[in-house]
């Protein structure tokens, strides 16, 4: 196997040595993963999808007030 050397800002390592840990791989392990991912998705020519792609077909399906995210009287009494 191929070394290949990188520098990263201390913040991100610590992300990194987080997120690893949290999936039970090192962090070797977890940047081929992603390297990986990164390849095989460019090499397509295609873009992580957006929310928007994903749930598109769902916009408009459903029922309800129009104002139910803005109106603060939909609000009440929740949480109590």
């Amino acid at each position: 196997m191929k070394t290949v050397t990188c520098k990263l800002p201390e913040k991100l390592d610590a992300e990194l040595e987080t997120t690893a840990r949290a999936e039970g791989v090192s962090k070797s392990e977890f940047i081929r993963g992603a390297v990986e991912e990164k390849v095989k998705r460019t090499r397509r020519g295609k873009k992580a999808p957006r929310a928007y792609d994903l749930a598109k077909d769902l916009c408009g399906s459903l029922r309800g007030p129009g104002d139910l995210s803005t109106n603060p009287k939909y609000m009440e009494g929740f949480g109590e």
